[in-house]
């Protein structure tokens, strides 16, 4: 029996079909093996001293780049570092508009040719940042001291910081006011118990023992926080009786000097007077009479 004979299958055409399909699958697994070379950043961490403020992270990149976007609570994001192979970010001139808003930033991830990629790209987010609560104060520097007598007079300098209102640079003084006080400690420099003192402003004025030396240092507080209340110390200075001694008695000798000195011309001045005045009638007296 004849086996019947029907209209044959098109086979080219199926096998160009599938390789079309296994030609499109493998440009979408080749496109996410391409993705895969680029690692999510971690380990975002915010760096700021007296507002110098800076966004870091981990790991250093391979063939990708990193850009940081910033925006305040409820705002737009903003574009910092574009395209960059940097672990850090200078975020200060964003920060400094309002540094009581709170600040979220966020790193995306990059092919190394950022023309082959038109997906989102892979980010992730900072912990929130409110620099008025959360920068850290710089150790303060002591601008001057002096001890006189049983006071001791101790400024603290004024630290500049990059917030600006109206052109002008504010002092850590002008954003925190009276939020922030300093924290005097002093002891006598032969001893080792220490005293404190505490001011909302940016002078001590303390009463010691006079004769006494006596060596300090200063810390920025600011009591009002929960966390990074205090700065590092500022560098230890200690007062010197013996200069203060050496540089009055070297005042005093002068002055006795230069007394001694006007005593000594005056007296001249008199003395050489007087012998003149008693010269003139004598010498008057003892001229012989002209003869007419």
């Amino acid at each position: 029996m004849a086996t019947p004979t029907g209209p044959s299958v098109s086979c080219p055409k199926a096998a160009v079909v599938r390789a079309l399909l296994l030609g499109w699958v493998l440009v979408q697994v080749a496109g996410a093996t391409g993705t895969t070379d680029v690692i999510v950043a971690y380990n975002l961490t915010w760096k700021s001293t007296n507002f110098k403020t800076i966004l870091e992270w981990e790991p250093k990149p391979i063939n990708y780049v990193y850009t940081v976007q910033i925006s305040p609570r409820l705002g737009d994001w903003k574009n910092k570092c574009f395209h960059t192979t940097d672990t850090e970010c200078d975020v200060t001139d964003e920060i400094m508009r309002n540094v009581k808003e709170t600040y979220v930033a966020r790193v995306l991830s990059y092919p190394a040719d950022t023309a082959l990629t038109a997906q989102e790209p892979p980010f992730t987010n900072s912990p929130p940042f409110t620099p008025y609560l959360d920068t850290n104060l710089g150790q303060p520097v002591i601008q001057s001291f002096e001890q006189v007598g049983t006071k001791l007079n101790v400024t603290v300098e004024a630290a500049r910081t990059l917030v600006r209102v109206n052109g002008t640079f504010l002092r850590l003084r002008d954003v925190f006011g009276k939020d922030l006080n300093y924290t005097l400690y002093y002891w006598r420099a032969s001893s080792t118990g220490k005293k404190k003192a505490t001011t909302n402003t940016n002078e001590f004025l303390i009463d010691v023992d006079k004769g006494e030396n006596y060596c300090f240092s200063v810390q920025a507080v600011i009591p009002s926080r929960r966390v990074n209340q205090k700065s590092p110390e500022s560098l230890i200075d200690c007062t010197s009786q013996e200069k203060a001694v050496s540089r009055e008695l070297f005042l005093i000798v002068g002055v006795v000097v230069f007394a001694v000195i006007v005593f000594v011309l005056v007296l001249s001045v008199s003395l050489y007077k007087c012998r003149k005045e008693r010269a003139g009638p004598s010498g008057k007296e003892n001229a012989p009479l002209n003869v007419a």
